[in-house]
């Protein structure tokens, strides 16, 4: 659930978000951001502040195309699982994944 509110002590619109909890997870989360020296709120703010995940981030001057990628990380694979798959794999793909009778 997100409310849309007005903060004082903040110049911009601010979204309240509401999350269910087990009590242990939030006091996890509390001591987490009380280690900080930080209430919980500030801590999830900071936490929202943070970069993602390297593998995430890509800015448009280093984009590659998505076979450049696949073929990356393919290589890796040994000969004889790519030898292993099925060769009808794309034409029977529900078949393979979801065990649907041949077509």
């Amino acid at each position: 659930m997100f409310d849309t509110c007005i903060a004082a002590s903040y110049a911009e619109r601010m979204t309240t978000l509401k999350i269910d909890l087990s009590d242990e997870q939030a006091a996890a989360l509390k001591a987490k951001a009380a280690a900080q020296g930080l209430s919980l709120e500030e801590w999830f703010r900071a936490l929202a502040e943070q970069p993602g995940p390297a593998s995430f981030r890509q800015s448009t001057s280093e984009a590659r195309p998505i076979w450049e990628i696949i073929d990356e990380n393919m290589k890796g694979v040994p000969l004889e699982d790519l030898a292993a798959l099925p060769k009808d794999g794309a034409s029977q793909i529900d078949h393979y994944v979801y065990g649907h009778p041949y077509k």
